[in-house]
């Protein structure tokens, strides 16, 4: 006779209670959580097979549904060469995708804990923090941040051979979870941050709000993004000007989607990049853009709560004044010389220019993201040329102010006919 377990022992006991007529079927199935069809199948296997056919005939044999060892074999091998360094989860996805294999997630995990691939790791108890709701709609709130990292790995270093890091900018519409625009640049300073915003505006519209790291993205703390520490100002200034509300976030858990998208790309897209062998930031751009967001948006967005696209379009004069909202503003004086110097740099302004200046007034200069430099008055585009040296110190001379060629500011010529009245001192 075979060995029971304390729990077919007692499951063997209700049975035979049921065919004795002690307790009733009903009972039985209550006691053992089965359908009452299940008990008047297994006491007629008893009667007929005796007290082994309450045994599960798969015990102590393989299921009907085990995978085979030499598929095992094989896909261990496909892991360690070339996805060793996958969360489960993504080499099951790889498995499918470049090697025809089709296993559950679960059963590549397993394999690869006894492989020694992957290490279980423990739940850490974490703060609690209160969920909040996305945005109805796609285009009400983007949120955005830069992610320092080796995204090429090795593949890309300098002329020493250091590999360098890339600063991944990324926006992820609230609502959809969607990127809905992300890029390879060299820092998160003003310049890569305008251009990213510029090209956003100009393809996808305006959101309407932007929820954006105060600490990192627009307070400069990393050792490449040197070029301006007013970043948060000038960024400021430009979503002012487009009206659209820029929105701190305290903590990084405040935004907490794109904090999440960084790290989940930090893991697949760097894997994706090495697979499609991009070496290049220009190759990577193009991948990513052309492959990897179409693909990452249609696996993971989701269904909005309500219909329609929240971004404005641009209106012709934001249009028009693109350029100078997107640029870095700066103010500076006018010299007794009507010089202006910026950056260790002189600007001589001309004599002919389209509005009146005066030495001491403040002007705008506002410096383009192609790098050219624009002084503006009065909302006038000032002419200048650069001089070749610092101009030599000039003594206390009153200059007379650059006045414009407006007609109001026209003197007529002493043979002008206006000259030719005698002039009446006497009065009448």
């Amino acid at each position: 006779m075979p060995a029971f377990t304390a729990k077919e022992q007692e499951k063997l006991s209700i049975i035979h209670d049921a065919i004795n007529g002690t307790i009733t079927n009903g009972l039985a199935a209550t006691k053992l959580q089965l359908s009452l069809r299940q008990i008047k199948r297994l006491k007629k296997k008893v009667r007929e097979e005796g007290d082994a056919a309450i045994i599960h005939q798969l015990k102590d044999k393989q299921s009907n549904h085990h995978i085979d060892s030499t598929l095992k074999e094989k896909t261990l091998d496909i892991i360690t060469q070339q996805y060793s360094d996958f969360k489960p989860t993504f080499a099951t996805e790889k498995l499918d995708e470049n090697h025809d294999t089709q296993i559950s997630y679960g059963t590549t995990r397993l394999w690869m804990i006894e492989k020694g691939l992957w290490k279980p790791r423990k739940q850490k108890k974490g703060k609690y923090r209160s969920w909040r709701q996305r945005k109805d709609r796609y285009g009400e709130l983007q949120q955005f941040d830069g992610s320092y990292h080796l995204w090429l790995e090795l593949r890309f270093c300098d002329e020493n051979g250091e590999p360098l890091e890339m600063c991944l900018l990324a926006a992820i519409d609230d609502a959809t979870g969607k990127i809905t625009k992300a890029i390879f640049a060299e820092n998160e300073g003003v310049i890569a941050v305008f251009s990213f915003w510029k090209e956003y505006v100009e393809t996808k519209g305006k959101p309407k709000d932007i929820y954006a790291d105060k600490f990192s993205t627009y307070k400069i703390n990393h050792k490449k993004a040197v070029d301006n520490p007013e970043l948060l100002t000038q960024f400021k200034r430009a979503m002012r000007q487009l009206e659209v509300n820029l929105i701190p976030a305290h903590s990084p858990q405040a935004k907490g989607r794109i904090e999440r998208l960084n790290k989940t790309l930090q893991d697949r897209l760097v894997k994706e990049l090495r697979l499609a062998n991009i070496n290049t930031p220009e190759e990577a751009n193009t991948f990513l853009q052309e492959v990897f967001i179409p693909k990452y948006n249609k696996k993971f967005a989701v269904v909005v709560a309500k219909e329609g696209d929240a971004h404005r379009p641009l209106t012709e004069e934001e249009k028009e004044n693109l350029n100078h909202i997107f640029s870095i503003h700066d103010t500076r004086k006018i010299n007794n010389d009507y010089t202006i110097q910026f950056k260790n740099k002189w600007y001589q302004l001309k004599e002919i220019q389209p509005t009146t200046l005066r030495p001491g007034i403040s002007v705008l200069v506002e410096t383009w993201l192609d790098g050219s430099i624009h002084i503006i008055l009065n909302m006038h585009e000032l002419h200048y040329f650069i001089l070749p040296e610092k101009p030599k110190k000039q003594s206390k001379i009153k200059q007379p102010p650059i006045v414009t060629t407006h007609k109001l500011n026209y003197k007529p010529p002493a043979n002008h006919p206006w000259r030719k009245y005698p002039q009446d001192s006497t009065e009448s």
